[in-house]
């Protein structure tokens, strides 16, 4: 199961990395069903396969703290191979009950911020800024969402048929290269994130320069999403070289096609950071 959920990981490039972090921390009870000898080698085992499961995705913190939660809280804890294998059921629970609690924590946090009559700008795919427009929006809010395609991969058109099921919700798409053109006629921007590491916000390509031009124009600047995607240390944020085929379906002689999946913005750009924890002081 653990190999298979790693190759699947791989494949997962548009899944968000709350559910990439579950799914791996639930393939780690594959280990209670393996013989171990000792409590040591049970314990290898388990750092073995954690650390592969955390090498098949290094772009997604939130992978990577579920990984480091369960190492640090089964590892040099128990005598016994039973004791052991059954603290780690525990951990599993729990730390995949953390990662999905923790979205709608941040998501009911950043429902009342909306104001009725807010016009705001979101760019990619957030289910946790989704959650808290809806819960804004069940409580009687009226809003207004620009919406960027997201590309290459289009993730905001699903945005957008998302938020078009919402009502009092009136979504508007557009290319990621209009952004500027709409900025002036928004309140605030709205944003989830991949992570942020060292003081720098990594979310899908075209985030940084959306962030700066709404810094450029005064337009404030808000962030959503759970405390476990926020990392101090440990974690090296790499990214993510998608294929050419999604900007060109053919080649194109004789030409470098770019396709990162995430881009760095600084946080000194961003207004707030909203967590399940509450307003983020970064």
């Amino acid at each position: 199961m653990i190999d298979e959920t790693i190759a699947e990981i791989r494949e997962m490039q548009t899944h968000s990395s709350s559910v990439v972090a579950v799914k791996a921390t639930r393939a780690l009870s594959d280990l209670l069903e393996r013989d171990h000898a000792t409590v040591e080698e049970f314990e290898r085992d388990l750092e073995r396969n954690a650390s592969a499961l955390k090498r098949a995705n290094p772009s997604h913190a939130s992978l990577f703290n579920a990984m480091q939660t369960v190492l640090v809280n089964v590892v040099d804890r128990k005598d016994t191979v039973e004791e052991a294998k059954s603290l780690l059921d525990e951990v599993v629970e729990r730390v995949v009950e953390d990662v999905q609690q923790g979205k709608s924590r941040a998501a009911r946090n950043a429902a009342p911020t909306f104001e009725d009559g807010e016009t705001f700008l979101m760019h990619d795919f957030s289910s946790t800024v989704l959650e808290a427009v809806e819960q804004a929006a069940t409580g009687g809010t009226y809003l207004t969402a620009y919406v960027t395609e997201a590309r290459p991969r289009y993730l905001g058109r699903k945005t957008a048929r998302r938020l078009a099921g919402i009502d009092r919700v009136e979504p508007h798409l557009m290319v990621d290269s209009a952004s500027g053109t709409f900025l002036d006629e928004c309140d605030r921007v709205v944003v989830g994130m991949d992570c942020i590491v060292e003081g720098t916000l990594y979310n899908r390509v075209g985030t940084f320069p959306i962030v700066a031009t709404a810094n450029y124009l005064d337009v404030p600047v808000t962030v959503v999403g759970s405390a476990a995607k926020i990392v101090d240390d440990g974690f090296v944020f790499e990214n993510e070289l998608r294929s050419p085929a999604e900007v060109s379906l053919e080649p194109i002689e004789d030409v470098v096609i770019e396709n990162p999946a995430y881009d760095a913005t600084p946080v000194e750009l961003i207004d707030e950071v909203i967590t399940d924890n509450g307003v983020e002081n970064l």
